[in-house]
């Protein structure tokens, strides 16, 4: 395969415009864009590099510097960023294949800018803004993110030197070679410190939007709890056990707080398992009086019924001992008369 990569110091120089051309619809919005990118992104920097391959537009590799004062000063990293068809509405995959210390080689990082949070991407953001961003991260902790490592300062610094000598085969290219060489003795240049800022930026909107969750999250359980007791007492209210309470109640007979009571017993227990919020804990607080006075309604209800059984089996004894009564009397009455 034929290098996308056009480095700095010489190398095969792709035929990517006119094979991209062929191959693409131009009038593809993700096309567009990522056409308008690789022209901009052509000329290496000293400090950055990426270009797609000469097959395939939505996969591009990319060559940056190390940051400056850190442990990573003196490394030339090579990684892959993957695009998805929807570019630039849906972030894309971002890959390192040089060994760095911070990064996982070969697996999908996780960074704000990366697939593993679609939510703080934003569609302004480009392969550039991408770059910039893992320059920026790489001297901040892993903190057990998806991808990340946590290699010790001495071992990252010899990483870094390691790095220069790698050669990806599948771009054809050399560290050594990619980017511009740097001018000794100059200040921290404009990439240093966008890059700087731009991981700032994207860390301050990542903690935003998780704070933002974590508030709402409670709030969002709580309506569902709300939400299923309150279809659990539509459907319980239609069931033949409250048809007697409804009943009641259309002819006048006051049995509101024991159809209440019974709506809040079976909602009790849904709440128990699952976390609630305060006001929801100040409602069942408030609600448990009711409990014990459904049990006092219920209960002579149920004695009723026992009752009612008792007297319908002392009747029918009686009726079988006046017949038998009437049976011998009238056979007595028959003897007599013989």
């Amino acid at each position: 395969r034929t290098a996308a990569l056009c480095p700095a110091g010489g190398g095969r120089h792709p035929k990517a415009g006119s094979v991209m051309e062929a191959r693409y619809n131009l009038k593809s919005p993700a096309v567009k864009r990522l056409m308008k990118e690789a022209a901009e992104l052509k000329e290496a920097t000293d400090h950055y590099h990426a270009q797609p391959l000469e097959d395939n537009l939505f996969e591009w590799h990319f060559t940056v510097r190390g940051p400056p004062d850190s442990e990573f000063d003196g490394g030339v990293y090579h990684g892959r960023i993957v695009l998805p068809p929807e570019y630039p509405m849906k972030p894309p995959s971002i890959i390192l294949l040089t060994a760095n210390g911070r990064f996982e080689v070969g697996k999908k990082i996780c960074l704000s800018i990366s697939g593993h949070h679609p939510e703080t991407w934003q569609p302004s953001w480009s392969i550039r803004t991408a770059l910039l961003a893992i320059i920026g991260f790489m001297p901040t902790k892993g903190e057990g993110a998806i991808g990340s490592l946590d290699y010790t300062p001495e071992e990252r610094r010899a990483l870094a030197k390691k790095s220069q000598d790698f050669y990806c085969e599948g771009c054809g290219s050399l560290m050594k070679e990619v980017l511009l060489p740097l001018t000794s003795g100059s200040a921290p240049s404009q990439a240093d410190q966008e890059a700087k800022e731009l991981a700032r930026q994207i860390n301050f909107k990542a903690e935003v939007n998780s704070s933002r969750k974590s508030v709402t999250e409670p709030l969002d359980v709580s309506e569902f709890n709300h939400l299923g007791s309150s279809s659990e007492h539509q459907q319980e209210i239609t069931t033949p056990a409250f048809q007697d309470t409804i009943t009641s109640e259309m002819s006048g007979n006051p049995t509101n707080s024991a159809t209440s009571n019974q709506e809040e017993l079976h909602s009790q227990p849904a709440s128990n398992n699952t976390s609630v919020s305060p006001r929801q804990r100040h409602n069942q607080h408030r609600r448990a009086p009711g409990s014990t006075n459904f049990n006092q309604v219920q209960q002579p209800r149920v004695n009723t019924s026992h009752m009612g059984s008792n007297m319908l089996i002392l009747l029918l004894v009686l009726a079988l001992a006046v017949l038998v009564v009437r049976r011998i009397y009238l056979a007595n009455e028959y003897v007599f008369e013989l």
